[in-house]
């Protein structure tokens, strides 16, 4: 395998180079029954002899061996040859004569192959023998001294400049009869732990069947068929060529007529139990096992052998490297361009250091103000940013949040009669004023001024975000001057800062403006109080139904003087503006229910009536038949009391607030099916608080749309419009000064080193080329002996006259011209 030693080190060098994984070639897998030769195929294939050998079950353990190219001027190299010196200071510590011998000769130790195992650590072994007797206590260690088996792998490294980066897997034997203290389920042990090695697609199986066994049945060809049935992976070997009964050969078998095997049947020749005592070695071993074949198989010798079936994994290695080539050419053209794009984006060094803090300055202001109009190059497509993020706060967030306040959150019906009646203070009043309404829908209206505050405080934020979001170009400036990105920073949350306070006034402001003057001429509230008189008109049906004493057949007038004046009164007050004209049809309703004043009344002041009655029962006047109601006297609306008051209510309020409430357990003393508080019949008090729910609702939608769409415009004007046009030029007064664009411009170091860095790697693409291209020549040559050897192999077995056709020749050839069919 040494003509493949060039080829993996330039793809080494290539691969170093490049950064990547080292091409990993096949794990070429040893398997076959018990006392088959397996140990003997590997050590022929490295050329070194250091596997346990014997009669019976040896391997018991499976080896897993690493072969690795270490050149001398390696790291692993030095550093096992400081190992190696340090054991050695060890073991001459206690002998004068050995430290006599290190002191006259103290020169470097020479280290040509070495091994290391994987359970013994950093300790160098040199001798091969070592090797196979730390191999065999290992295994008695772990399996027992008395045939049993481990499934735990022995690793072993073997460092040489005479190997290729390979590794090959010695596996323990096929066996059906437990011997020793081996299970009952020795097979079923020893099959899984093979099947668990050959099922690797990565992975070479070497089929070893003895010549003086039968073919068909062959346990290894029969595992091999399970997990590779196309036999693209399986080369099977015939060992023991030299065992066979005297009158039988293997020309059938190695010839493929018994059992084919696609990438072919190999038969080789090992070294006998004798051979090993006698320390034949495996130089020895090859020239006898050529011998052989040449005397007993002539027309087949130079298609078997040990020397054949090293060429024959080296031709499937190369197929394997064939096939990476691609692969790797990809790798490096993927490189270079990574590579150059980096070099771009880093920039050339700088030169004239106040243009270029001109230039960020400039290119970062407009990415800020593109990427808030949205007019930026690359569109960011996993989330909103900038100006679209703006307006979802705008639409989406403060939007929903304004909606999702209710008008009346906070209020209920008990709270807006006490209201009612608490703003006239100690005075009866024939209306309702208007100061209820107005104290009672500012409450409300205050509660918009928090979520209008929050939307601007998610403005700003958003605007803080853009700095780290503002184009992939400003990105690479910012990383490559870090100093600079600090100060642009520092001055774009400063603008963003001291334009808060100003935006936060305004929009306090705005809500300020509408709690200031209550607009009742507003022309959508305007229509909703003209709504409200026919709905009185509506209601009163449903009063008389429920009122047995309006049910009279005394006619009822339909106007008085005292309603005369109100209406007067109400019109006054329409022009000033007054939006309760609608009570005139309350106070309206209310008289349709006094009976007309009799002859006998007209005298008798309203004053000296309501003095004579109690303010909770009517006076009744006339008989029985008929009955006469005193008119009942007008709501005392008091000034608003703070709900946090200590005072007790009196018997009377409470009788009042349950009336009203509609909690009042106590019989009625007045006439059924009809309750007053304060002279005002109690269906007249809950459609007063109906109606001023409904008026407050209906000005509390105007005012909130009003602020919905004031706020997001008050924002854009103070804030976001603000720090666009005034961005670059706060740039460059606190950053364009020629003392600061030294300092602000110095790279950062791991820059400038990568920046060099790409130049090599660039500097280093015609030499991958002319290391790729070696490599196709190198292949190239190893087919082209691969050809040769063939074409010989064809004229000898035409010229003994064996069956051969041409055809058969041909394809000979074509095998070894195969690798030279690919370039890029």
């Amino acid at each position: 395998m040494e003509a493949l030693i060039p080829v993996i080190n330039k793809l080494q060098d290539v691969f170093n180079t490049v950064g990547a994984d080292a091409i990993q070639l096949p794990q070429i897998v040893v398997l076959g029954t018990q006392s088959s030769g397996k140990s003997s195929v590997i050590e022929s294939l490295v050329g070194r002899s250091f596997l346990p050998r014997g009669p019976g079950i040896v391997t018991r353990r499976p080896l897993v061996l690493q072969l690795v190219y270490s050149p001398k001027d390696s790291k692993e190299h030095r550093s096992a040859e400081e190992e190696l010196r340090i054991q050695n200071t060890e073991k001459t510590t206690w002998n004068p004569i050995a430290q006599l011998s290190q002191k006259l000769n103290p020169g470097t130790v020479n280290l040509e192959e070495w091994g290391k195992f994987l359970h013994t650590k950093d300790k160098i072994y040199t001798d091969f023998d070592q090797m196979r007797q730390e191999i065999e206590r290992e295994t008695d260690r772990m399996a027992g001294s008395n045939k049993g088996i481990c499934p735990e792998p022995i690793s072993l490294k073997i460092f040489s400049t005479r190997v290729v980066n390979l590794t090959l897997v010695d596996l323990p034997g096929i066996t059906k009869v437990p011997i020793g203290d081996q299970p009952e389920d020795i097979e079923n042990q020893i099959r899984n732990l093979i099947i668990k090695y050959i099922s690797n697609p990565n992975s070479i199986i070497l089929a070893v069947t003895a010549a003086n066994t039968d073919m068909a049945t062959s346990e290894a060809i029969k595992m091999s068929k399970e997990v590779d049935p196309d036999g693209r992976r399986t080369l099977a070997v015939v060992t023991k060529l030299d065992l066979m009964d005297a009158g039988t050969d293997a020309i059938d078998i190695l010839c493929g007529r018994v059992i084919p095997v696609k990438l072919g049947i190999i038969g080789v020749v090992n070294r006998s139990q004798q051979d090993i005592i006698d320390n034949k070695s495996i130089g020895d071993a090859l020239k006898d096992e050529a011998t052989y074949l040449q005397r007993k198989y002539p027309t087949i010798a130079t298609r078997n052998g040990t020397p054949h079936l090293a060429k024959t994994l080296n031709r499937l290695l190369m197929h394997h490297i064939r096939d990476c080539l691609p692969e790797l050419k990809v790798r490096v053209n993927v490189m270079i361009s990574q590579f150059q794009s980096l070099l771009n984006s880093y920039g050339e060094d700088v030169s004239d250091k106040s243009q270029t803090l001109l230039q960020i300055i400039t290119k970062f202001a407009s990415a800020y103000c593109s990427t808030i109009e949205g007019t930026a190059r690359n569109i960011e497509t996993t989330e909103l940013c900038g100006g679209a993020r703006i307006c979802y706060i705008f639409h989406e967030t403060f939007g929903r949040t304004l909606d999702s306040i209710h008008p009346l959150v906070g209020l209920t019906r008990m709270d807006i009669l006490t209201a009612i009646r608490n703003a006239t203070g100690p005075r009866p009043a024939l209306f309702v004023p208007e100061v209820s309404f107005e104290l009672l829908v500012k409450r409300q209206i205050r509660r918009l001024e928090d979520p209008s505050l929050r939307c601007v405080e998610l403005v700003h934020e958003e605007m803080q975000r853009i700095v780290q979001h503002c184009g992939t170009e400003v990105q690479q400036e910012m990383l490559r001057f870090p100093r600079l990105h600090q100060r642009i920073v520092d001055v774009v949350t400063q603008l963003l800062r001291t334009r808060l306070p100003a935006t936060n006034a305004m929009v306090e402001n705005l809500v300020q403006i509408e709690l200031a003057y209550i607009n009742t001429k507003h022309p959508d509230f305007h229509r909703e109080a003209a709504l409200v008189s026919g709905l009185l008109k509506s209601t009163d049906s449903l009063i008389d139904e429920h009122s047995p004493v309006y049910r009279q057949k005394t006619p009822r007038p339909t106007s008085s003087p005292v309603f005369a004046m109100f209406k007067l009164f109400l019109r006054q007050m329409g022009e000033r503006g007054s939006t309760l004209v609608f009570l005139a049809s309350v106070w309206e309703s209310h008289n349709k229910h006094v009976p007309a004043i009799t002859d006998g009344q007209e005298n008798k002041s309203p004053t000296q009536s309501n003095n004579s009655e109690s303010p909770a029962t009517p006076q009744m006047n006339g008989t029985p038949e008929n009955k006469v109601l005193t008119p009942q006297k007008p709501v005392n609306l008091l000034p608003e009391v703070p709900s946090q008051t200590s005072r007790k209510l009196s018997d009377r309020e409470q009788h009042d607030c349950d009336v009203i409430g509609g909690r009042s357990d106590e019989p009625s003393i007045l006439i059924p099916n009809s309750e007053t508080v304060d002279g005002i019949n109690v269906m007249q008090l809950n459609q007063m608080g109906d109606l001023v729910e409904r008026l407050i609702k209906s000005y509390f939608y105007i005012v909130r749309k009003s602020i919905q769409d004031s706020v997001p415009k008050a924002v854009m004007h103070f804030l976001v419009n603000y720090v666009k046009d005034n961005l670059q030029s706060e740039l460059v007064t606190h950053l364009y000064k020629s003392d600061q664009a030294e300092s602000m411009l110095n790279e950062s170091e791991h820059i400038a080193q990568r920046r060099k860095e790409a130049a090599d790697m660039l500097k280093f693409r015609p030499i991958c080329d002319v290391i790729v291209m070696s490599i196709i020549l190198d292949l190239h040559r190893l087919c082209s002996v691969l050809d040769r050897s063939s074409v010989r192999f064809g004229k000898r077995i035409c010229g003994d006259g064996q069956r051969m056709t041409k055809t058969l020749v041909c394809e000979l050839v074509n095998l070894g011209r195969e690798l030279c069919t690919y370039s890029f």
